[in-house]
């Protein structure tokens, strides 16, 4: 982490766990082991759209914030089952998770439609959390830094320098989500830094410098503080360790370094 550039994010992704009955119990046991508005990270709950109201009553005064996990590419109209921006926007989300690994792989989300939903995002104050990442075998062909590149090109693209400065990027390695492995360190943090450098040759450094990265590959209470010492590695995306208050807190806490 770099704080003299920018903030470290620690963003939990239930994906399809918890209930709206329990997001009230959560909230209180993570907060009793997490200061409120913490001075060195921005903590995230990313929640079913179902969940997204009790999130955020349930976290108001606390500093932490409500994420959807998910968002049309359209502003509005004849598009049954699907939530647009300015619907999550009005309701106070303030994060989104776009272009999850299984958002791509199992309902076929392509870099085409995750560029339409980042510019959607962009459209209002949500803040994309842009999530890339690479195959077990793409990652054993040795191309897994020219796909990571299309990947944070294709979501950037038609956006400018001035919403880029909502958007933050997580480096998700297909093979280690959920699977309990995770990529060293060092390899996480030779990834993250490869995509600092591909924002800085669309944006320049300034603004590559300034956009938080992070690591959405099984990250958890044990292998935390190692991933988060790496420069280029400015918090996590946090799938099964946030379903539990005390493991997600322990990754908040070991964000204070």
């Amino acid at each position: 982490m770099n704080r003299d550039f920018r903030r470290t994010v620690i963003a939990g992704n239930w994906k399809m766990n918890m209930l709206p009955s329990g997001v009230s119990a959560y909230a209180d046991a993570l907060l009793s082991m997490i200061p409120g508005f913490l001075s060195w990270c921005d903590t995230v709950v990313c929640a079913p759209f179902v969940m997204l109201s009790e999130v955020r009553r349930a976290f108001m005064s606390s500093g932490v914030g409500a994420g959807a996990q998910n968002v049309s590419r359209y502003g509005s109209g004849a598009y049954t089952g699907e939530v647009s921006a300015a619907q999550l926007d009005d309701i106070g989300v303030e994060y989104v998770i776009i272009g999850h690994s299984e958002r791509r792989e199992l309902y076929g989300e392509t870099d085409e439609s995750v560029n339409a939903k980042v510019l959607a995002a962009a459209d209002v104050s949500l803040r994309p959390i842009i999530c890339v990442g690479e195959s077990l075998r793409q990652r054993e062909t040795g191309v897994t830094c020219d796909f990571v590149s299309m990947q944070v090109k294709a979501a950037l693209f038609g956006l400018s320098a001035e919403r880029l400065q909502r958007v933050i990027i997580a480096y998700e390695p297909i093979w280690a989500i959920g699977t309990g492995m995770t990529a060293t360190p060092g390899d996480a943090q030779d990834v993250c830094r490869h995509i600092r450098s591909v924002i800085g040759s669309l944006y320049g450094e300034p603004a590559a410098q300034a956009v938080p990265v992070l690591y959405g590959g099984s990250m958890n209470d044990k292998n935390a503080y190692e991933l988060l010492a790496q420069p280029d590695i400015d918090g996590g995306l946090i799938g099964g360790a946030s379903l539990k208050p005390e493991a997600f807190a322990a990754i908040v806490n070991a964000a204070n370094q």
